[in-house]
């Protein structure tokens, strides 16, 4: 007989599918990571699983305690998903800039949600990296995750995301592409593939008003380039640890317009309902396509699904509220 111990065992090995129309114009071979694959439909399934056994094995998480992390919902729905098998009780701080959907998923499966604003400080106190670590620090028998400085985050990549895609493409990708957050992805991904080639380019995904890119160029932390955007999951106004600036070669910035419309392209031209930070990969390699040879092996990463934005990205009044339609 054929099956998983528990739903934590159906995490990763998720499928690379070349996309044909919405890349339609770049001559190379593209091919996404589709990450909705995972149980809890995103990428952040393969950390929230690292960070819990690393803090298990290293004392940090006792039997019966209480996880807390601030999260905008994918690391949560993860996070939710071993707590539950695991036996953890789990509290998830996010933004007011999330979907709805997402709150409403992290309930379903136990978790206490607490919305913080989103237009604060990081220092603010009440800022949800400041409240998470508040709550962390008053609640007995806890262990705060920070997936930002995190490096079982990066570590959780090295060890699976990355040779996934070395053995997918059997060694021939030249190009990793995808959305920069808490950095673990690309920093992982970008250093297992650069220790197999040091050739693969390692792009970053951005958005205005994010500062990684600034600082990437220029070494400067730019706080005038922080101000409020609407697409969820990638850009910072600060610097994870885990974000590893010297393996990437590349950011490139994507309108919150261009990564909606990006995202809805998806579905109706692959048939891949992905989230909002998705469709901002996709129109990345676009506004990059000049760099690419036709022999090239594109890979990009899709952190997420749809499913977490129905009442945004995929619901037209919001759309044209935005002026994004």
């Amino acid at each position: 007989m054929e099956f998983a111990n528990s739903i934590l065992e159906t995490i990763g090995n998720t499928p690379l599918i070349k996309l044909n129309r919405v890349t339609s114009e770049i001559e190379a071979l593209v091919l996404a990571k589709v990450e909705s694959f995972n149980p809890g439909n995103s990428v952040k399934d393969r950390i929230a699983l690292k960070m819990i056994e690393d803090a298990e094995t290293e004392g940090k998480l006792k039997p019966g305690g209480t996880i807390v992390e601030g999260t905008s919902g994918n690391t949560g729905m993860g996070l939710a998903l071993a707590s539950i098998i695991k036996g953890y009780k789990l509290i998830c701080v996010s933004t007011d800039k999330q979907s709805k959907e997402k709150f409403d998923i992290l309930r379903a499966v136990g978790a206490k949600v607490i919305i913080c604003p989103t237009d604060v400080d990081p220092e603010d106190p009440k800022s949800y990296y400041s409240t998470s670590k508040r709550i962390a620090e008053e609640t007995d028998n806890s262990w705060y995750v920070n997936q930002y400085d995190n490096l079982s985050n990066t570590e959780a990549h090295y060890q699976t995301t990355g040779p996934e895609i070395w053995k997918q493409t059997d060694g021939k990708i030249t190009h990793f592409v995808v959305g920069v957050g808490t950095g673990g992805t690309i920093s992982g991904v970008g250093k297992y593939l650069k220790e197999k080639n040091s050739k693969i380019k390692i792009w970053g995904i951005d958005t205005f008003g994010s500062v990684f890119k600034k600082f990437h160029e220029t070494g400067k932390f730019d706080k005038n380039e922080i101000y409020p955007y609407t697409t969820e999951g990638i850009g910072e106004d600060i610097l994870p640890k885990n974000v590893d600036f010297s393996i990437i070669d590349h950011f490139e910035k994507v309108t919150d317009k261009d990564a909606a419309l990006f995202t809805r392209k998806l579905a109706r031209e692959e048939g891949i309902f992905a989230g909002n930070s998705c469709g901002a990969a996709i129109k990345g390699i676009l506004q990059l396509k000049k760099h690419f040879k036709k022999e090239d092996v594109i890979v990009v990463l899709l952190h997420d699904s749809g499913s977490r934005y129905v009442g945004k990205i995929y619901n037209d009044e919001w759309m044209k509220k935005m002026n994004f339609l």
